[in-house]
This record gives C-alpha cells, structure tokens and sequence, in this order.
C-alpha cells in the first residue's frame, strides 16, 4: 500500500494554526466584552443617580433576583452590595413564586436583571412585589421590555452582541450587567461614606480583616528591656539578651525615650571600638529611634519598618511615653504581613 507520508513539520504546522485560532478568539471575546463595558459608562446618567437615591433613601435591604445566568450574576451582586454596606441578598426568580418571596418586605428595593426583561418568573413576581410597596430596579438590554416597563428605574445595559461566536451565549451581556452592577455597588458605598475599617468589619476572618483591624497595641510587646544612659555596654547587652527583641530602650531620668540600642549598634560598635567593657551605652545607642503610636494600625507599622529597614518599632502613646515596641517577628506572628 502506499501512503503519502506526512512531512514531519506537518503536525506543529497544524498546531501553530491552531494556537493562533485560539489565541484570536481570546483576543475577540475580550475586545466586545470590554467594548460593552465602555459603552455602560457613556451611559451613566440620571437614571443611575435615581437609582443610588432610591437604595440610599430605603429602609430595608436590596433584593436582588435573577434566573440563569443573570442568576449567577445576581447572587454576586448581593454579595458585593452586602460586603459594601448595602444590606442585600439574593432570591431565585423561580424560587420566589414558590414561598421565598415572603422574604421580601415593602421597604425593600428589587433589584431584578434579564438582558431580554421579558422572563417569566421575574414578570410574576414583580407585580406582587409592588403591590406591597417594594421599589423596582430594572437592569435589561431593552429599555421596551415588560421589564423596563414596569420598573420604577430602568438601567440600559444592552451590548451590541455577545461574544459567542454565534451571538447566542449570555457573555457580553452577562459581564455588562455585572459591571453596572458594580458601578451601582461603589457609587452607594461612597455615598454612605463606607470607609476601610467598614469593609474590614464586613471581612474580619480573612487576611484584609487582619491587616485593616489590627492595631499595634494589639501585637507589641509590653514587656520591653529599658535601661539608663549611664549603664555600660555588657549590662546593656545583658538586658537585650533577656528581653528576647534584639533591642534595648534608653531612657533618662525622667523616663523619656531617648535611644535605642540593638545588635546592630553592637557589631559597629564592635567594630569601631573593640573593648566595650568600659563604653556606655549612649555612646554607641541609636538617638531619635523611630516609634509609632500604639492605636495606629499594625499594618503602618510593617510600611514603617520596611520604608525604613528597620526590623524594631518602638511604641509610644500620645505623649510620647515608651508603651511597649514591635519587632517583625511579631507581625509575622500576627499575620500582619
């Protein structure tokens, strides 16, 4: 039998098209789905205004509601306006007309989004839900839908076409509402004046909640060798070896900070002296050590410590008295960093 055989650069010849087909598509689904989302923005108006007043002038929680893909899209807009300070939740559309639209109350705003605004089981609900004195926003790809229709405000979030190749796929649609979504979701966060601590508050269990709750009284060391300028190196170096931190506070008389003496002053000390046996401490401390106040956020501290290559803090309340000092290790520890 004869075969033609196949030159051996046939397969990555093969491949090479392949990659660049794919590679082209990508780059395709991208450009219309970020065309969608620019064409959104032109578009933020009076209508979107009147939406924030609506939300911020409500007494009750945003319920959001979807089916399908706008469902996946709702229920990650519930979470968002939720972890922004606009208490939401999500109800299925087909789940509310069978008993979950008790959960819905007359102070409340309905958020309800299809790119059609012609679904069946949001068009049930929606009448019962401004029946009991609930608002209705609508997020839709046709402002002349029975869904635009019968919404108190209407937010245009229609796409010239999906990025499926067969303009069938909910993709740019999807990424649009979500996106307006979003802008709905930051736009009432700056208008509640919804600040870090706030987000912190709404995130306590991960590492956002860590690095914006913990303050630095939380993580520094009371227990912080001090000692007299007088003192002399050995006793100094006696002291920081107990405490454990690398570093000794100098204080004088009237206990007021005045150095700071750690291993590295030890080593140039060291270096540049030898014997230290007869040295004082204040002769080789660091003065004017860096310190910062024990309500700032540990967070500030690690930017503080980095900024300056500094691996000990001191921590000082508001008259500028010694409360306690920070070392890496300890926000290590904390999960600061």
């Amino acid at each position: 039998m004869n075969q033609a055989i196949k030159p051996p650069e046939f397969s990555s010849m093969v491949r090479a098209r392949d990659d660049a087909r794919v590679a082209a598509m990508g780059r395709q689904v991208l450009e219309i789905e970020a065309a969608a989302v620019a064409a959104l923005a032109r578009r933020i108006g009076p209508e979107f205004c009147a939406a924030v007043a609506l939300i911020m002038g409500s007494s009750g929680r945003v319920v959001v509601s979807g089916i399908g893909k706008s469902g996946h899209i709702a229920r990650k807009l519930a979470a968002t306006f939720a972890s922004t300070g606009t208490p939401a939740y999500f109800v299925h559309a087909a789940e509310a007309v069978h008993g979950d639209l008790g959960m819905i109350t007359r102070d409340d705003v309905l958020i309800a989004i299809s790119n059609s605004g012609e679904n069946d089981e949001l068009l049930m609900i929606v009448p019962l839900v401004k029946r009991l004195g609930g608002k209705l926003i609508a997020i839709t790809g046709n402002e002349t839908s029975s869904l635009a229709q019968e919404a108190d405000i209407h937010l245009d979030a229609r796409v010239d076409q999906e990025a499926c190749p067969l303009n069938l796929a909910p993709t740019a649609s999807t990424t649009a509402a979500l996106a307006l979504g979003d802008a709905l979701a930051v736009a009432l966060l700056d208008a509640r004046g919804f600040g870090a601590e706030d987000f912190a508050r709404s995130h306590p269990g991960g590492a956002l909640g860590r690095k914006l709750l913990t303050h630095v009284g939380d993580v520094m060391r009371i227990d912080v060798p001090t000692l007299a300028e007088s003192v002399s190196v050995p006793v100094a170096l006696a002291a920081m070896t107990r405490g454990g931190m690398g570093m000794a506070v100098v204080l004088d008389a009237a206990e007021k900070i005045t150095g700071i003496f750690t291993d590295g002053d030890l080593r140039r000390a060291m270096e540049r002296l030898g014997d230290l046996r007869a040295t004082k401490v204040a002769e080789v401390m660091t003065r004017h050590p860096r310190s910062i106040g024990v309500r700032r956020l540990a967070v500030e501290a690690v930017e503080m410590m980095e900024a300056s290559k500094i691996n000990q803090l001191l921590v000082t309340d508001d008259a500028g008295a010694l409360c306690g000092a920070l070392n890496m290790h300890d926000l290590f520890q904390a999960k600061v960093v």
